[in-house]
């Protein structure tokens, strides 16, 4: 707990004095030094009186009231953001939206006294009017905190992916409050300069209605700004000072490595740390936790959903996949091969497609892929990763095989380990049925690939690693320019983009540079167009795009070679990953 504590504190540090704040530093500074209306004391015997005790009091703690409010709002968002949009299906960058419209109407309240008053009557009837704009600052702290949030880096990754799999718990919350405090205190030294300046200047005591003017004026401005994405062209023009500080720590890996955020164990799902991944023989790991969460079947009997309970007497093989996972594309043959050769003797597959990206949630798109991978057997969609979670399942694709009588006795993560898989199957079914006459195993050869390959690329803010490049990879458009030299196991971008936390969307004269170890090499894109292909040189391929986001193949080699691609998509086109085998 201690260690995770840190690693959020000092990431929140780091965070906090790096080029990232600097779109909402003047925000900040204003907020410190301006006196809400109505408010500013004009004499000594003022000053000492009873009535002004309060609004000086006020005063004071306002820069730690817009502080304390860019926390709560950034812990908030962090933590149940991702979840809570997909739950509603709202676009991924509804609540920077609305930070945005909040953010500007403060600003319209700062220069016009009565949208400030019209903005505080929802709050009259409390005790102390302490949330409203002009008395405390903590709306425009939540304000800036939904908009601080895409600054958060791998630890926001890290807790994205919490939020996916439902698993947000106290170490998560512990690992977002305390990167919320660390990135907090620079803006809070600011805030506080700006309070000093208002005390100790008398220049803004005397011009306290034009203060409020500039800084309405500022907040107003930084929104327009946002949204033309002006502050990544800021961050751009000045260096990332605070990378080599955040190497020393822990790079993106480090952090990700250390995050604890592994399944949910409950009383249902307990016995399954009996299990051991890939062994040989059959275990005992506990009854087979129930399926939920489940938004629609498909390949079954009016698409009417099915429960474990129902299937007593046979051996279900649970597939976690994903349609888009070159790992899930290798693997699905088999389990197609099992389904059909042991369906009569009694073996049933529920395909679990919990989905890696947004796209995969659309069940017309689960639908499509399951028919060109010939997956006649029930798929359960699983788009809040409810069934994921309650299998404390970590991996696309992952195996659980239940015998007849409910209990899981083997899990399996990842690729490989086929044969033994088929054997175990083969053998649960004769427990199930000693005078089943089973067919021949299966020969269909292992692809699984054997030597190291580049790891899987992302191109969602938040998920990628191995990009390089001079231009920060930040969420929104901005023009990338390639790295005098690029490092093996990177990718670059080159021309316009605009970045989210799904992928990265061509929007003009773009392409994407990567340096590959492998075999094959393979690009999730999705949208209407095409990409040409550049390899080492060689002629260029053109490829059409059309349709939802999947998986096409770009480079094919008889063995793992080093080598560079060169990909140039259509405008619109949107870039997930590139995988390898």
């Amino acid at each position: 707990m201690y260690s995770i504590v840190l690693i959020g504190f000092v990431g929140g540090l780091i965070t906090g004095i790096s080029p990232c704040i600097l779109p909402v530093l003047p925000v900040v500074f204003f907020a410190g030094a301006h006196e809400p209306h109505g408010e500013t004391p004009t004499s000594s015997t003022e000053t000492a009186s009873a009535g002004s005790r309060r609004p000086r009091f006020s005063h004071k703690s306002r820069p730690y009231r817009v502080i304390g409010g860019l926390v709560v709002s950034f812990a908030t968002v962090t933590l149940v953001g991702s979840s809570l949009l997909s739950l509603l299906h709202l676009p991924q960058d509804a609540f920077r939206w609305a930070g945005l419209i909040v953010l500007t109407t403060i600003g319209v309240g700062l220069i016009v006294p009565a949208v400030e008053r019209l903005l505080e009557k929802p709050f009259s009837r409390l005790p102390t009017r302490s949330v409203g704009t002009g008395k405390s600052g903590f709306n425009l702290g939540l304000a800036l905190g939904v908009l601080y949030v895409p600054c958060a880096g791998p630890v926001l990754a890290a807790i994205v992916v919490a939020g996916a799999t439902g698993d947000i718990g106290f170490d998560t919350v512990a690992l977002t409050l305390s990167f919320a405090v660390g990135a907090a205190l620079p803006l809070l030294v600011f805030a506080l300069a700006g309070r000093r300046v208002a005390e100790r200047v008398a220049g803004f005591r005397r011009h306290q209605r034009g203060i409020r003017i500039t800084a309405g004026v500022v907040m107003i401005g930084l929104a327009i700004g946002l949204v033309f994405n002006v502050p990544a062209a800021l961050q751009r023009a000045i260096p990332d000072y605070a990378s080599a500080l955040q190497d020393s720590v822990g790079g993106t890996d480090d952090l990700t490595a250390r995050l604890d955020i592994g399944g949910i164990v409950t009383d249902e799902n307990r016995e399954l740390s009996n299990c051991t991944d890939g062994a040989e023989q059959l275990q005992s790991c506990g009854t087979a936790p129930r399926l939920s969460g489940i938004s629609e079947w498909f390949n079954t009997p009016d698409e009417a959903p099915l429960a474990l309970s129902e299937l007593r007497g046979k051996v279900v093989l649970l597939d976690f996949w994903a349609y888009s996972c070159i790992n899930c594309q290798r693997s699905i043959p088999h389990v197609v091969d099992w389904y059909e050769k042991y369906r009569a003797a009694g073996l049933e597959v529920i395909g679990v497609h919990t989905p890696e990206y947004a796209f995969e949630k659309v069940p017309a798109n689960v639908k499509k892929a399951a028919e060109r991978l010939r997956i006649t057997y029930p798929v359960a969609l699983d788009p809040a990763f409810s069934t994921w979670t309650t299998y404390r399942n970590s991996y696309w694709p992952a195996h659980y095989l239940i015998d007849a009588s409910g209990t899981v006795r083997h899990i399996e993560f990842g690729e490989g380990g086929y044969a033994t898989s088929e054997r175990l199957i083969r053998e649960l079914l004769m427990q199930a049925d000693p005078t089943a006459t089973l067919p021949p195993p299966s020969e269909r050869s292992d692809t699984t690939p054997t030597e190291s390959t580049t790891p899987e690329t992302y191109l969602g803010v938040g998920k990628m690693v191995n990009y390089r490049g001079p231009t920060p990879y930040v969420a929104g458009r901005s023009e990338f320019r390639r790295p005098d030299t690029q490092p093996a196991d990177t990718f670059c971008l080159d021309g316009p983009w605009d970045l989210d936390y799904q992928g990265a969307t061509a929007r003009g004269d773009s392409s994407i540079g990567l340096d590959y170890h492998a075999k094959n090499v393979y690009i999730v894109v999705g949208g209407t167009g095409s990409i040409t292909v550049r390899r080492d040189g060689a002629d260029p391929t053109v490829i059409p795009i059309s349709g939802p986001p999947t998986l096409h193949k770009i480079v094919g080699s008889a063995e793992n070679q080093r080598g560079r691609v060169d990909v140039t998509p259509t405008p619109g086109l949107q870039v997930f990953s590139f995988t390898y085998g």
